[in-house]
């Protein structure tokens, strides 16, 4: 049957274009889907903001009255233009074990970005680094965490045969969580704790975070801003990002810390691996799914890392170390015993050291492909 690109024009096509991926990897044991409503969110030009600062495509290939791929590129004009760049993205691509749907799909987004005037594609890679990136191309037998891509093993192999290479890798490693800090750790903790300049600030309710998560975010976009595929936040975003997230944090496992000014300069954030109930709810929060989701926040043995930063002039001055021991002393409360480093770049040797420090393994890889046009 004749195949047939059509670009996503209103909701029961956007619906089609959201739930291809649930029909695709109906026979993947290993597949983590998404929060759906997340998903409605992240695709709707009303709700979704970043689609102001950007040029986008939405494609989903057809064989009559099935729907067979799905495929979104992206010009990042706020990246392009912060990094003197022209290039497009293309992301959330699937498809079926086909040559032929795969490559329509992605010489019509090369197509698009060409038209646009990008000089080159790369991808997967969405509106920023916060969206799923990469394809995974390694540690397909450890279970998906909801911090990462679930992509069959096969779309990483029909990119490259169509002329993608190398962009970056991104590793996950996974560590044991002592029963007691090392020593290395109480030392350096001993040490930056007692500094009059600083403090640590701790909490015990969402309701105390509030307060300072547009002061964390703000932090986040100064300490990321030389982190590939990273785009700012605007005031809007942060506002969004920020109620996004804060319901499935644990104020347990977010740590700051401030100078004697009362100005931020580090933040870190773990949160417990909430794959179990994701995978339990099928990615559905009513009528059972936010059960599954609290039942897997309360006893996950999993600590995800998800974000930290330090402000330049303060690195190197141990208050990651002092965040990440009072983020170990939480998880070993609570007798977690994995400890995963949701996403760190390949060249980030510093944050490789830490892990590898705790005896971190690299148990998944992921890669961004591109390609000149």
């Amino acid at each position: 049957m004749k195949l047939e690109l059509r670009s996503v024009s209103g909701r029961e096509e956007l619906r089609t274009f959201i739930y291809l991926p649930k029909k695709i990897h109906r026979n993947d044991p290993h597949w983590l889907p998404p929060l759906w409503t997340d998903e409605w969110v992240l695709f709707d030009k009303a709700k979704n903001h970043a689609f102001e600062h950007a040029d986008t495509v939405m494609l989903i290939a057809w064989r009559g009255k099935e729907a067979v791929g799905r495929i979104m590129g992206i010009i990042s004009h706020r990246y392009n233009k912060i990094n003197r760049e022209n290039h497009g993205r293309f992301c959330f691509m699937e498809c079926y074990n086909d040559r032929e749907v795969f490559s329509a799909l992605i010489n019509a987004v090369e197509e698009w970005a060409r038209k646009k005037g990008m000089t080159a594609i790369v991808g997967p890679l969405g509106f920023s680094d916060k969206d799923p990136q990469g394809f995974q191309i390694e540690g397909f037998d450890v279970p998906s965490v909801m911090t990462s891509v679930s992509n069959l093993p096969y779309l990483p192999e029909l990119l490259s045969e169509t002329g993608y290479v190398k962009k970056k890798d991104i590793l996950s490693f996974h560590a044991p969580i002592p029963r007691q800090l090392p020593e290395l750790y109480v030392k350096i903790f001993e040490r930056v704790a007692h500094r009059p300049d600083l403090k640590l600030i701790e909490f015990r309710s969402r309701k105390e975070i509030r307060p300072y998560i547009i002061d964390v975010l703000e932090l986040m976009n100064e300490t990321f801003a030389e982190i590939y595929g990273f785009v700012p936040l605007t005031d809007q975003e942060k506002m969004e990002f920020a109620n996004r997230y804060l319901p499935l944090l644990n104020p347990e496992f977010i740590k700051i810390v401030a100078n004697s000014q009362g100005t931020l300069v580090g933040f870190a954030i773990g949160m417990p691996d909430l794959s179990s109930g994701i995978k339990r709810s099928g990615g559905y929060l009513y009528p059972f799914g936010l059960f599954f989701i609290l039942w897997a926040a309360a006893t996950s043995k999993t600590l995800l890392m998800m974000l930290g930063g330090v402000k330049a002039e303060y690195r190197g001055q141990g208050i990651d170390t002092l965040m990440g021991a009072k983020i170990l002393e939480s998880a070993i409360r609570k007798k977690m015993t994995t400890l995963d480093s949701h996403l760190v770049l390949e060249e980030n040797t510093r944050m490789r050291a830490e892990y590898e420090r705790l005896g971190g393994k690299i148990v998944k890889r992921f890669r961004i492909f591109t390609k000149s046009l």
